[in-house]
């Protein structure tokens, strides 16, 4: 049985949002972590989350083989956080998941956590969902044990999504595309640490398909005015006609905020869990709502106050 402090876990993509978060909850269960970006230099503020020894940094390209294999070289387990919009996805998303899947079978890893998202679907309208879908094809026939995580939308101190909706929300009239489109947005501490358990406990979660979502389903319009209650902000909702969606999508903007076509091919279905597989009860995870926890970074956007609680860049404590 290999101790903890033997366990060397590679995370592609640690330095990202997710990223930072899963890293340390696996510093918190004594393993060591190569944290594997294309620029290790964006990763460094990891440093303090771990004791020293501890942890590493690997320059690293899914898209490359070669990178992959000195990425993984080693490793007992690993973890694949990688994504991206644009012209790479497919590089990404489908040959990077092959070949991190592939080289990590041919080095004998006990655990691989692939990141996918809620909506990935061979048939899914947009060449993401398409793509994730593809990509966990591609993990499963390199590593049948490997562990499939399915997030929907994802929240937190560091996220693009609250931040930019309550920057957003300074304007007088506020804009919500997809207006009727649900979500169950999960916190970004509890899908983190689910992801962790996954990576450490390969004989309880291997194998499996997990979709996660966070207490709630909220509408789009529902999500914004969350928002703006924890912000006190007070600007006129205008949900966007559908019409109108489609296209901002073709110009590739909205007002303060950019747009993608697939983007807007992704709001055409709802974003949570099938129900189909387990979520975070299975992990033993109480999901945490944004009313829980949104004043820790949302509340500099309130006119009245200061910060109810620092905004946390480092630490995930749940």
């Amino acid at each position: 049985m290999i101790e903890r402090n033997e366990e060397l876990v590679t995370v592609f993509g640690g330095g990202g949002f997710i990223g930072r978060y899963v890293c340390e909850y696996l510093f918190q269960s004594g393993v060591r972590v190569r944290v594997a970006s294309r620029d290790p230099r964006n990763s460094y503020f990891i440093q303090p989350l771990g004791q020293v020894g501890q942890f590493g940094f690997e320059r690293a390209d899914i898209t490359s083989l070669h990178s992959v294999r000195n990425a993984i070289h080693g490793a007992t387990a690993v973890v694949n956080l990688c994504g991206v919009f644009g012209a790479k996805m497919r590089a990404v998303h489908v040959e990077g998941a092959r070949n991190v899947s592939e080289v990590a079978a041919e080095f004998g890893v006990r655990s691989l956590v692939q990141v996918s998202a809620i909506g990935a679907s061979l048939v899914a309208q947009s060449a993401y969902g398409r793509t994730k879908a593809e990509g966990e094809e591609a993990v499963r026939k390199g590593l049948p044990s490997a562990t499939i995580a399915r997030p929907s939308l994802v929240f937190g101190p560091e996220d693009d999504l609250t931040n930019r909706f309550a920057a957003m929300a300074r304007l007088p009239v506020l804009p919500v595309i997809a207006s009727q489109r649900n979500f169950q947005p999960v916190y970004v501490r509890d899908l983190a640490k689910a992801i962790a358990m996954a990576a450490l406990d390969p004989k309880r979660f291997g194998g499996q398909t997990f979709e996660i979502g966070g207490p709630q389903v909220m509408s789009m319009v529902e999500l914004h005015r969350a928002i703006l209650e924890i912000t006190g902000q007070r600007p006129d909702l205008a949900p966007v006609p559908d019409f109108a969606g489609d296209l901002l999508s073709r110009l590739g903007w909205l007002p303060g905020a950019p747009l993608t076509r697939d983007q807007w091919l992704m709001l055409q279905r709802d974003n949570v869990p099938s129900g189909e597989f387990p979520g975070l009860e299975a992990f033993g995870i109480r999901p945490t709502p944004l009313a829980a926890v949104g004043m820790e970074w949302l509340g500099r956007f309130n006119k009245g106050g200061k910060l109810a609680g620092r905004r946390i860049n480092l630490t995930a404590t749940n």
